[in-house]
C-alpha cells in the first residue's frame, strides 16, 4: 500500500509538473554529455600520451652539402667517421635505448610513404632534401635536454629536433579543449541543479494540503520526502540515458574519425566507453536527488 502511494505521488507530481520536468531532464542530459565528453576527451588523451611516449624519437640530422648551418657550411658534409662517433656517442648514453640509422634514401622514401595522402607535399620535396640522420628511442622522453646537450655541436651534426615538443603542443591543445569542456559542463551541472531545486519547490508546494494531512497522520519525514527524491531521481536517470547517447556518438562519430585523421591506433576499449557513461548515469542521480533532498530540507522545513 505505501509502495503503490509513492508510486502515484511520483507520477501526479512529474504530470503536474511536466514543463519543468522536461527542462530540468534536457538540462541535465546536456550538462551530463558535455561532462561525458569530457571524460571521454581526456581518456582518450591519456591512451594517446601513453602510445606516443613510447614512439616519441631524438632525431639528430647530419651535415649534408645543402645545410644551411654556420657548422655545417663551415666543415661540409658528415664523413663516416663522424657518423660513426655520433652513434657510438648515443649508444654510450644511459638515457637511449636504441639508435637507428636512416640514409638519405632511406628517409627519402619513408617520407613518401608518410605523406603519400598530400600530393602537393610530394612533389616540393626532392630526394636529397632530406639529410641522413639516427632516430634515438629514449628511455624517458623528458630526458631529451640531457642527451641533446651532450651531442650538440658535434662534428657532422646539422640539427636536432625532438618530437617531444610538438607532441606537447598538441596535447595542450587538446588539454586545453578537455578543461573547456568540462567547466562548461559544471556550470551547466549548477544550472541544474538551481533548476531541480526550484522544480522541487513548485512541486511541493502544489501538494502542500496533502503532505500536511501526512503530517497530522504521523508519517515520517522521510516518509513525506520520498517521493519528491524519486522524482529527481527519475529526472537525473532519464537525463543522463539521454547523455550517454550523445556519449556513445560522439565516441564513434568524432573521436573515430579524429583516430582517422591522424592514422594512429589508440581505440578507447567499450570498457571505458561504458565507465564513462556509468559515471555519467550515477552522477545524474545524484545530482538530482541530492538538490531535491537540500531544497526539501532548506526550504520547505518538512
Amino acid at each position: 500500500m505505501r509502495a503503490q502511494f509513492v508510486l502515484s505521488e511520483i507520477w501526479i507530481g512529474l504530470r503536474r509538473n511536466l514543463t519543468m520536468t522536461v527542462a530540468v531532464i534536457v538540462t541535465v542530459a546536456i550538462s551530463l554529455a558535455l561532462f561525458g565528453g569530457g571524460l571521454l576527451i581526456n581518456q582518450q588523451v591519456t591512451q594517446m600520451r601513453q602510445y606516443w611516449d613510447e614512439r616519441v624519437t631524438l632525431t639528430v640530422y647530419m651535415c649534408t652539402e645543402i645545410s644551411t648551418s654556420n657548422t655545417c657550411q663551415e666543415n661540409g658534409p658528415a664523413t663516416d667517421q663522424q657518423r660513426q662517433d655520433v652513434q657510438s656517442a648515443l649508444e654510450s648514453m644511459d638515457e637511449v635505448s636504441s639508435v637507428e640509422y636512416i640514409s638519405a634514401e632511406d628517409a627519402f622514401q619513408d617520407f613518401q610513404e608518410r605523406f603519400a595522402n598530400n600530393e602537393a607535399m610530394v612533389e616540393a620535396v626532392r630526394e636529397g632534401d632530406i639529410p641522413d640522420n639516427f632516430r634515438v628511442q629514449l628511455v624517458d622522453p623528458s630526458q631529451y635536454e640531457a642527451v641533446s646537450s651532450n651531442i650538440e655541436g658535434s662534428p657532422g651534426i646539422d640539427s636536432i629536433y625532438d618530437d617531444q615538443a610538438v607532441l606537447e603542443q598538441f596535447f595542450g591543445l587538446l588539454d586545453g579543449l578537455t578543461a573547456a569542456a568540462l567547466t562548461v559542463a559544471f556550470v551547466q551541472l549548477a544550472a541544474a541543479a538551481l533548476l531541480i531545486g526550484n522544480t522541487v519547490r513548485l512541486a511541493a508546494y502544489s501538494r502542500r494540503k496533502e503532505t500536511g494531512i501526512m503530517r497530522l497522520v504521523g508519517a515520517s519525514n522521510f516518509y513525506i520526502q520520498l517521493p519528491f527524491l524519486l522524482e529527481g531521481a527519475i529526472a537525473g536517470l532519464i537525463g543522463g540515458i539521454i547523455a550517454s547517447g550523445f556519449i556513445v556518438a560522439a565516441r564513434f562519430l568524432l573521436l573515430s574519425r579524429i583516430q582517422e585523421w591522424f592514422q594512429f591506433d589508440v581505440t578507447l576499449s567499450t570498457g571505458s566507453l561504458l565507465s564513462v557513461i556509468g559515471v555519467s548515469l550515477i552522477l545524474g542521480v545524484l545530482l538530482c536527488t541530492v538538490a531535491s533532498f537540500l531544497t526539501l530540507r532548506r526550504y520547505l522545513r518538512v
